[in-house]
């Protein structure tokens, strides 16, 4: 367990940029209904990758009857009930930089169009299908504060015993990988030892860092805030190292 990957930068900085959106709510909705119906089940406790989206949404202060409905969409309850549908789209930024992006659709034309002008319009290429994705691997994420668990060789004993399969400093906050059908029970895990989740979810957690330089990292991240901008798009993950010097650069 190494905990000192500087991926969750990137994560944290996407969540702050998330809650002042205004589609958020809307996001969060789309991404529970799909969770819901994906998982066959809409009880959080019997469906992780629901528990994972409600946990979100709560986090995001997304209202309970909102919840309420976007899970009985999923299964045939609502005007629009069940109508989106999970579309992965794949390509390179500047620099060579992977990204993927997850989207929640009701219209795939309209949908490609927008990705497609995003990534041209900030000197990207939006690729095929497998393009990319075999840079990514897919992982539960789970967000504790660092204070209640600030020695570290204690807090890898604990993740360890939790069933966790690594930890990164995330400044602070301690974040805990897992294995995606492994994230309830590891959060379970952690909780039983008298800690305090503040969130989780799955994730894509890239497999091989990309290095750029301060002017190129700008440059991608001027795509992915386009890219995130787009209400079709749930996530957006690339394979950009943030080092200390590009996380500077980034929040100047």
């Amino acid at each position: 367990m190494s905990g000192h990957s500087k991926w969750a930068t990137t994560k944290y900085r996407k969540a702050a940029q998330d809650a002042k959106r205004s589609a958020l709510f809307s996001k969060l909705s789309r991404n529970i209904t799909v969770a819901a119906r994906e998982g066959g089940d809409p009880s959080p406790e019997n469906n992780a990758a629901l528990a994972a989206a409600v946990a979100k949404a709560k986090a995001n202060s997304l209202p309970k009857d909102k919840i309420d409905t976007a899970i009985k969409k999923a299964f045939g309850s609502g005007s629009d009930a069940a109508k989106f549908e999970t579309v992965i789209y794949e390509g390179y930024g500047p620099a060579g930089v992977a990204v993927l992006c997850e989207a929640l659709t009701d219209n795939r034309n309209r949908t490609a169009a927008d990705v497609r002008s995003a990534f041209s319009h900030s000197g990207g290429n939006l690729g095929t299908t497998g393009s990319v994705a075999f840079q990514f691997e897919r992982k539960g994420q789970i967000m504790l504060e660092k204070s209640q668990a600030d020695d570290e060789d204690e807090f890898m004993l604990m993740v360890a015993e939790a069933g966790g399969e690594d930890y990164e400093d995330a400044g602070e906050e301690w974040v805990v990988l897992t294995a995606p059908g492994d994230l309830s029970a590891v959060k379970k895990g952690l909780e039983d030892q008298g800690l305090e989740v503040k969130g989780y979810e799955l994730t894509m957690q890239p497999t091989t860092p990309t290095e750029v330089g301060v002017s190129d990292a700008k440059k991608i991240m001027r795509l992915v805030d386009r890219l995130e901008e787009l209400e079709d798009l749930q996530n957006v993950y690339h394979t950009m190292d943030i080092t200390d010097e590009i996380a500077a650069a980034l929040d100047e």
